[in-house]
């Protein structure tokens, strides 16, 4: 009954389970679901239930940005297509657009953000924010309250483990210790039985240290000679430099650790190299070279000598050997090399380089020829060892009926045989090379040396001279029957190396037979220019002088190309050739007056002034009413003091030329010979006329400001200025004559009037600068300095005026801010000069002054103050060929303006002083 009524424990095996029992869930195991737990699978809403549910509840459908893209190109539908200009400007509209838009809101959207980042630094601040007090109570800690700040100690928390561990101290440790500070006060036996003496003196021998001192010398000769590998058997003598033994051993290489391991790889390939393919020649060369480079001589020749066992019909293995040895090793190595290469010229040359006796290396040489008769190289080393002409020659003979197709045994015989067999001998190469042009070039210059040879007329010379063109473009007509077209360039080359080397007509007539090749018609004139200005540029005056020679001959009536052949005749020619140029120039161009006034200038500067006025006597009959060769008429006989001539010449000009310039001129002479009444009526007269040309109220406003009539060139200042407001002189000179009636508030007054009608202009400026510092206001003067350098940011007149204003300490950087505004202009570039020039910068001044002098293309546009101060700088610095290589340059270079040059060349005192004397007044007028 008992046991009827007790519990049964395993009853729950035959429960069913709770419904969301999982069986080990207790022990951390985790369910699974399967098909059959969650039913049947089925499809969800399609995507038009999904729109139709989300425009009932009023919401957008997403739109996926991808779904037009192209399946084929991920990064754009048009990304293929061309990029045109319309579509730019598209571009670049919708970018303004975007900017616009984008402006307008900016300042809302500005302020909005640092409204936002301001509350959002208030709520959560930084951490050097938060402390920044903190920071700012360190200011009052004492050092005393720093140094008893506690050290950080440990903060881990975690005990450390002591070190405990003991050793034994050694017993002689502490014995030594013991005896360390003890005193000896006893002598042992030995001591003792010596007398005191440790090493005691037998037999009264004394130490011979000059024996010592030799013994090491000896020994330290012994190491130096084996560092130098000329040890002697005795040790005594040695071959080392002393004065190049510590460049000696800076020139030891020691290998490290990585190149060694370098090398070792490097010999396991070649090794396996040579073993896989033991015919190649460069692998037995690379591994001998190796092994030499790793300083193992004779494994390299023990290897580059199998390599020749391998590869005895290579000649690179046998010179290789060669080099590897000695030379009397090497002269048995390439005996052998013969024996098997027997072809090889290099083998034969370098055979003969290692014999020092000229016989022996003849005697290769032929040995040679025996075995390779068609060597070019080899006959060519044998001729050049043979000291004897005959010799030389029957050798060449010889060579060339061997090798009869080359050119440079031909020549080289021709070179050595007479004029006459020369002749022969160029005529046999001619047939036996008809494609060879160099031998047709040799025949030319053999004429053009035999013309010159002796002494024969002149009409004898040029018969053979005119041989040598012909001869030249029968060589051009017979290649070009043998089909060998050689291009302008390469005759142009030709004709160059022909002018290195002497032979100038020769030169003339390849230009002139090949110089049209290969050229369009309507581009024959500038492609002839420009090859003439390429050979100019080289130093082949000849070639440029042969060029334009050509060129005037199919164009004689280009003004141009007569004024370009002058000027290099004038450059580089003679006086006589300059004056046939200009006559044959002047002949062709009469109505160039450029081309008259230039050959007039030659006769006069030659001191032929009877000839100069001949030559502007033809010009008045081809250019009557031409102003540029009336004035030079009347600088001529005012030059010459024929005034009276002069004055007739003018009055004459102004009945038929009547210009401008003319009327100037004339009052210019008047006022120079004193006659101001006669200059003042003719200026009158003229103004009346021209009453638009500036310069007639300057000269009429400069004679009144001469007499001291301020009232008077004020008027004629102002009419002038009324007349024509854009001259910026005649504002300049209004304003001179205000400072120098005392007036500097008017003088500013005008230059402010003279700013708005000319603005942007910086000598305007400058003017302003130079009134203020003038009237003593330094500070006003930098401020109207800085103002123009505003308004005209790359002018080098106020950049040069700015340097000079600053301090010198900062000068410098003046100069650089200078160079980067306007670093090609000649004013900024002579400022740097004259920096370097404070600096005892000598070589570097004269370069910068050089480059100021040629900023400018015109050589008459370089500013005369620019030459002064370079003469000033070389007056102190330099030598007198180079002052008067200044002085040259400047005389050439005719300049004419200047703020100083300009008052001191139009001063009446100054009017017949020459460039040279100008330049000294200038020079010495600058500080």
């Amino acid at each position: 009954m008992a046991a009827k009524d007790k519990p049964n424990k395993l009853a729950f095996l035959s429960m069913p389970a709770p419904a969301s029992y999982v069986a080990g869930l207790g022990r951390g195991a985790s369910g699974f679901t399967t098909r059959s737990d969650i039913g049947p699978a089925r499809e969800g809403p399609s995507a038009e239930v999904i729109a139709e549910a989300q425009a009932r509840r009023g919401e957008e459908p997403e739109i996926d940005p991808d779904q037009f893209q192209d399946p084929d190109n991920e990064f754009g539908l048009f990304a293929g297509t061309t990029y045109e200009a319309d579509d730019e400007e598209a571009d670049r509209i919708y970018e303004q657009v975007d900017k616009n838009m984008d402006a307008r809101r900016r300042a809302r959207r500005e302020a909005r953000e640092n409204e936002e980042l301001a509350k959002h630094r208030a709520e959560r601040p930084k951490i050097q924010q938060q402390f920044a007090d903190l920071k700012r109570g360190l200011a009052v800690v004492t050092d005393e309250e720093w140094e008893n700040i506690p050290e950080v100690g440990n903060l881990t928390r975690k005990k450390r483990k002591r070190d405990e561990r003991s050793f034994v101290v050694s017993d002689s440790v502490i014995v030594g210790d013991r005896a360390r500070t003890e005193y000896e006060t006893s002598l042992d036996s030995r001591q003792q039985a010596t007398g005191g003496f440790e090493t005691p003196a037998e037999n009264g021998t004394i130490t011979n240290f000059a024996e010592m001192s030799q013994a090491r010398d000896k020994i330290l000769s012994l190491k130096l000679d084996q560092v130098s590998g000329t040890a002697t058997s005795t040790g005594l003598q040695t071959a080392i430099d002393p004065k190049g033994y510590l460049t000696s051993l800076d020139s030891v290489v020691l290998k490290t650790d990585a190149e060694i391991g370098d090398i070792k790889r490097a010999r396991m390939l070649f090794d396996s190299l040579v073993k896989s393919n033991p015919k190649h020649a460069p692998g037995w060369i690379a591994a001998a070279r190796l092994e030499e480079h790793a300083g193992r001589m004779v494994a390299a020749r023990k290897m580059i000598k199998q390599g020749c066992e391998q590869c005895p019909k290579n000649e690179d293995v046998w010179l290789e050997a060669a080099r590897l040895h000695n030379n009397d090793d090497a002269k048995v190595i390439l005996a052998n090399a013969v024996q098997h290469v027997g072809q090889s010229v290099k083998i034969w040359l370098a055979a003969a380089d290692l014999e020092h006796d000229v016989k022996a290396k003849k005697r290769v040489l032929r040995k040679a020829l025996e075995h390779i008769p068609n060597s070019v190289r080899l006959w060519k080393e044998t001729v050049n060892l043979e000291s004897s002409a005959v010799d030389a020659r029957i050798l060449l003979s010889r060579a060339v009926e061997v090798i009869p197709q080359s050119v440079e045994l031909w020549l080289a015989l021709a070179r050595l045989e007479t004029p006459d067999k020369a002749k022969a001998v160029l005529n046999k190469a001619r047939k036996a090379v008809p494609t060879s042009h160099e031998i047709w070039i040799a025949a030319g210059r053999l004429l053009e040396q035999e013309a010159y040879a002796t002494e024969k007329s002149p009409e004898q010379r040029d018969k053979e001279l005119a041989a040598v063109d012909k001869t030249i473009e029968a060589g051009v007509r017979e290649l070009r029957r043998h089909q060998v077209l050689l291009t302008r360039e390469q005759w142009l080359k030709e004709a160059e190396r022909c002018e290195n080397e002497g032979a100038i007509r020769t030169c003339e007539a390849i230009i002139k037979a090949t110089i049209a090749m290969d050229v369009e018609e309507e581009d024959r004139l500038d492609t002839w220019t420009s090859d003439a200005e390429a050979a100019e540029a080289k130093g082949n005056i000849g070639a440029a002088r042969a060029i334009l020679a050509y060129a005037l001959r199919v164009f004689p009536d280009k003004k141009s190309l007569w004024r370009k052949a002058a000027d290099l005749e004038k450059a580089h020619g003679t006086r006589e050739s300059l004056n046939a140029i200009l006559e044959r120039a002047v002949h062709h161009c009469p109505q160039a007056e450029v081309l008259w006034l230039m050959w007039a200038k030659e006769k006069w500067l030659a001191g032929d002034v009877p000839a100069a006025r001949e030559v502007l006597e033809r010009a008045f009959v081809a250019n009557s009413e031409s102003e540029q060769i009336w004035l030079a008429a009347v600088k001529l006989e005012a030059e010459n003091g024929e005034l009276d001539v002069a004055r007739e010449l003018l009055v004459r000009a102004r009945t038929v030329a009547d210009t401008e310039r003319i009327w100037m001129k004339s009052a210019v002479f008047e006022r120079q010979q004193g006659q101001l009444d006669t200059a003042l009526e003719t200026l009158s007269t003229a103004i009346k006329k021209y009453p638009k040309f500036a310069k007639l109220y300057m000269i009429q406003g400069q004679i009144h400001q001469q007499r001291r009539d301020f009232a008077a060139a004020r008027a004629s200042y102002a009419a002038g200025i009324k007349a024509v407001p854009k001259d910026v002189n005649l504002w300049i000179l209004a304003s001179r004559l205000e400072e120098a009636d005392g007036k500097s508030i008017k003088a500013r007054a005008l230059l402010d009037k003279a700013r708005l009608a000319n603005p942007g202009n910086d000598v305007l400026w400058a003017e302003a600068v130079g009134v203020e510092e003038r009237s003593g206001g330094a500070a006003q003067a930098k401020t109207v300095l800085a103002r123009g350098l505003q308004e005209c940011p790359t002018s080098g007149l106020l950049w040069s005026m700015a340097i000079w204003a600053e301090p010198r300490p900062t000068r410098k950087a003046r100069s650089a801010d200078a160079l980067r505004k306007a670093g090609s202009d000649p004013w900024v570039l002579c400022s740097v000069a004259r920096l370097f020039w404070q600096e005892r910068k000598i070589e570097k001044a004269r370069h910068w002054f050089e480059r100021a002098v040629s900023a400018n293309e015109n050589p008459s546009d370089t500013w005369g103050d620019i030459w002064a101060w370079w003469l000033k700088f070389e007056r102190q610095h330099g030598t007198p060929e180079q002052q008067e290589e200044v002085i040259k340059k400047a005389v050439a270079a005719e300049p004419r303006y200047g703020p100083t040059w300009q008052p001191i060349a139009k001063d009446i005192a100054n009017s017949r002083k020459s460039t040279r004397e100008i330049l000294e007044l200038v020079a010495s007028a600058l500080h």
